[in-house]
């Protein structure tokens, strides 16, 4: 169920069903991250702002990055009256290679240890109707920009063998959704990014050095104005705060995937195991 558990997306959906059924029984032992440095992009609003706030009571020393300056100074003023002793922020557009080694070369605060990579953005364009230049903006901040950060803060990590690297994903980065292609390519391939990673640390022995991938449904954050579910119950639109709260549990319990609601679980062993199985009738 940790991050040094990590399974292949072949088999993860069943294996999450399988720990999150546990700990409806035996809650996870939370760690102590006191003393560690947490960057977390897309800090200026919404779920960055969120997962902030739940860290600013936790001694922890908060970095914020945001292409808002007026969004990081509201959360850096809302975390320090949570409680937060030190926050900084920078303004940095993490899809630009260069810009986001530069802000990270900005060594006063000290070595990352858990990096959330948060930032994204969606046109919510069918494919055919999507200017090229928003579906690679997409692109580059979906899915390149953790190229980038993974590249300025990992090293460090590794010598340390000690960190933790969290990419936000989305449900639409295990399954196709309509009018959402830009999106779900550039959510599939952080996920499948994310996991390769994690499965390198795991073969040059790195297991101080984990790894959370996070997929939710639709948040009620205003990215996705418009959307609706079918189907409320299995599927709900979720809130900001249950999301911020869930995603900070699963980085103080090690967790290797978060699915949000629970019935992702059920629902992506399902569709996977239908897939499976029809391609072996097929072939």
């Amino acid at each position: 169920c940790s991050g040094t558990q990590l399974c292949t997306v072949w088999f993860e959906p069943g294996t999450s069903l399988i720990c999150s059924f546990v700990r409806l029984f035996i809650p996870a032992k939370k760690k102590n991250v006191t003393g560690e440095i947490v960057l977390i992009t897309g800090s200026g609003s919404g779920i960055g702002r969120l997962m902030a706030l739940e860290f600013a009571s936790m001694e922890v020393a908060l970095v914020l990055w945001d292409i808002s300056h007026e969004g990081m100074k509201e959360t850096a003023r809302q975390a320090k009256e949570a409680g937060a002793k030190r926050v900084h922020y920078y303004l940095c557009d993490c899809s630009d290679r260069a810009e986001v080694y530069r802000v990270a070369e900005q060594r006063e605060v000290g070595d990352v240890s858990i990096l959330i990579n948060n930032a994204g953005i969606v046109t919510g364009k069918k494919f055919m109707e999507s200017p090229d230049s928003l579906i690679e903006k997409t692109v580059e901040v979906n899915t390149m920009s953790h190229f980038w950060t993974y590249k300025a803060f990992l090293p460090a990590m590794t010598s340390n063998n000690h960190g933790h690297l969290v990419s936000i994903s989305s449900s639409a980065g295990l399954i196709g959704v309509n009018g959402l292609a830009d999106y779900c390519a550039s959510k599939f391939a952080a996920v499948g990014f994310a996991e390769s990673v994690a499965l390198e640390l795991l073969s040059t022995g790195k297991n101080g050095v984990k790894t959370t991938i996070v997929c939710p449904y639709f948040i009620n954050t205003g990215m996705f104005d418009g959307c609706g579910t079918k189907w409320p119950v299995l599927l709900p639109i979720l809130e900001p705060n249950y999301v911020a709260k869930k995603i900070v549990d699963a980085i103080l319990t090690d967790q290797a995937f978060l699915l949000l609601p629970r019935t992702l679980y059920i629902l992506m062993s399902v569709l996977n195991s239908i897939m499976y199985f029809n391609g072996l009738l097929q072939s």
